[in-house]
């Protein structure tokens, strides 16, 4: 049985890089406000130092990157950051254009999931929503 939020999820979604396309990730923070999800939008460009430390301020449960020019190369860093952070509960999904040996790599480093061009809005929601409530149950304890 799976487990159901009690609070609304605390989405951070965000681009890394100099991937400065940011249509997508724009209609995916407000696909997952409308769902009811908290989402904590940022400009594109943002370095990874910064998304860790808005993850850490913000408290979230997802980190959804958006990437169409090769910058998924950097969530693996990412990844590693987080876990240095001792943010490792966070769970990070990547949508956009990330080649099939790309995506094998992302999942190794622990991304839970890459959406690629037209992943339906209703998987993605539900998607968001398992990984949020995974987090919340990864959560280290006070």
């Amino acid at each position: 049985m799976s487990e159901v939020l009690t609070t609304p999820a605390r989405v951070l979604v965000t681009k890394i890089g100099l991937d400065g396309h940011d249509r997508g990730s724009r209609i995916i923070a407000a696909y997952l406000r409308d769902a009811g999800m908290e989402v904590i939008y940022t400009s594109p460009w943002q370095k990874i130092e910064a998304v860790v430390t808005l993850a850490m301020q913000e408290d979230v449960d997802v980190i959804g990157i958006s990437s169409l020019a090769t910058d998924h190369l950097l969530v693996p860093k990412l990844m590693a950051a987080l876990a240095e952070a001792d943010l490792g509960h966070v769970r990070v999904v990547v949508g956009g254009i990330v080649p099939d040996e790309d995506e094998a790599d992302l999942l190794a480093a622990g991304v839970s999931e890459v959406f690629h061009p037209g992943a339906v809005r209703d998987e993605i929601v539900t998607s968001v929503e398992k990984f949020a409530a995974e987090a919340t149950n990864a959560r280290p304890q006070d």
